[in-house]
């Protein structure tokens, strides 16, 4: 199985995780089941999530997805996120 990896900062965290959340459905449809959502300690605006990958193709379309994008704009993304894919 591989897994896909992915660190961004935010605006806000509190204002972020209700737009993440609500995003689920697209992350399941692309085989993406998270496994971790960790924040900064000294930095609780910086947010990395590792999600296992059924479909390594699928994962990596959705990475670059406009769906995605737009996501993480109305989200409060700052700047581009660091994405790892691993396996």
């Amino acid at each position: 199985m591989a897994h896909v990896l992915i660190r961004h900062k935010v605006a806000d965290f509190a204002k972020w995780k209700p737009a993440y959340d609500a995003h689920a459905g697209e992350r399941q449809g692309a085989g993406l089941e998270e496994e971790h959502l960790l924040r900064g300690i000294d930095n609780p605006n910086e947010v990395i999530l590792l999600f296992a990958a059924a479909d390594l193709k699928k994962a990596k379309e959705f990475a670059a997805s406009a769906s995605l994008r737009e996501a993480m704009q109305k989200a409060g993304v700052i700047g581009q996120p660091d994405v790892c894919f691993l396996s």
